[in-house]
């Protein structure tokens, strides 16, 4: 299955169905009157969050999605059906903009949401309902309001605890295999990865979601490369963790390369808690090592962890790392979620 993480749709609701003149005439039936029904409601756009899909791939063959139109009112005082809805499914982390592409109109984090875009049209009233005492055979009946339509933009974001970072050939897609049953492509050759993709960890009693990003290289903001457009699936992300490919010579520039595209980008991403790695130790000696996660802890003034991802070593540290910044992001948000008590008023 393709990876698509942005489409744009037309959307339109139905139209609502007009009311009916009509009168009562049978035999023996010597005052029928007015009897024409309503007109019945057009179908709205509804979008809901399903389990089962992890990509906008469906949106890329139908772009165009109308809702029913409500059925004509009849005699006899039949209202008209309404229109039937049309639903757009989209997975966990799409998003929903208006055309411009900034203004936010939903965000869909859990199974089940269900969002009503576009109301249909309602239907108008048939003669029946305008009559009176002093107009006792009304020959006027309303037409049903029209729709709404519009075009709006799908992003899908990534739900992720934890993200994978780094310039290419840093050794993410290897890492993410090590550590998940995900099957990433991997070849020694920049831009293998050319979507984003998610694996689930699981050390000890505690599991958490790895998502690994295409990489990024200087002005990747201003679309160099694969460009940051996918930076947008860790911005839900509680922690970074920052892949530095050990074997190339100036570690402090590479890290300090995502960390200026990090900033560029914004969404928060500069600010998020980081694990700084160094890779590929497998490939050098001990003196190199210690050397480069010296040039590569005053580059990011904290702690700097070297492992290898494609032997496992130091692996589980950095999984600990994760799950001990997962908990003591979510004491943060008890904490700040938390009310203080309510103080006795003293003159």
């Amino acid at each position: 299955m393709k990876f698509l993480d942005q489409a744009k749709v037309f959307i339109r609701s139905g139209n609502g169905g007009a009311g009916a003149i009509a009168f009562r005439r049978e035999k023996f039936v010597e005052f029928g009157g007015p009897n024409g029904g309503n007109g019945g409601r057009g179908g709205d756009v509804i979008v809901e969050c399903v389990d089962g899909l992890n990509t906008l791939i469906d949106y890329r063959y139908q772009q165009h999605f109308r809702a029913g139109t409500g059925t004509h009112g009849m005699g006899q005082n039949r209202t008209g059906p309404d229109g039937e809805d049309v639903i757009l499914k989209v997975p966990v982390g799409t998003q929903i903009f208006e055309e411009d592409g900034e203004t936010l109109i939903a965000d869909f984090t859990e199974i089940g949401q269900r969002e009503v875009l576009l109301e249909g049209g309602n239907g108008g009233f048939g003669n029946a309902h305008f009559k009176s005492s002093t107009n006792q055979a009304p020959r006027r009946a309303n037409p049903g309001l029209a729709g709404e339509e519009k075009w709006i933009w799908l992003r899908l974001k990534l739900i992720a605890d934890a993200g994978l970072v780094g310039l290419p050939n840093a050794g993410k897609s290897t890492f993410l295999s090590a550590v998940t049953a995900a099957k990433p492509k991997i070849a020694d050759y920049p831009f293998t990865t050319l979507h984003p993709g998610l694996g689930v960890v699981r050390i000890g009693a505690r599991e958490f979601v790895l998502a690994d990003i295409p990489g990024l290289i200087e002005g990747a903001s201003e679309g160099a490369g694969l460009g940051d457009r996918f930076l947008g699936h860790v911005e839900r992300c509680a922690v970074l963790i920052h892949l530095i490919d050990g074997t190339q010579e100036d570690v402090a520039g590479a890290y300090r390369t995502i960390r200026d595209e990090l900033a560029a980008y914004g969404g928060g991403l500069a600010e998020k808690e980081e694990i700084v790695c160094l890779n590929k130790i497998d490939a050098l000696d001990e003196q190199t090592v210690e050397e480069r996660a010296s040039m590569l802890g005053e580059a990011c003034g904290g702690t700097v962890l070297t492992i290898s991802g494609a032997t496992g070593h130091n692996v589980d540290t950095v999984l600990y790392a994760v799950l001990e910044a997962l908990d003591h992001g979510k004491e943060n948000e008890a904490r700040s979620s938390r009310i203080a008590p309510e103080q006795k008023w003293t003159p």
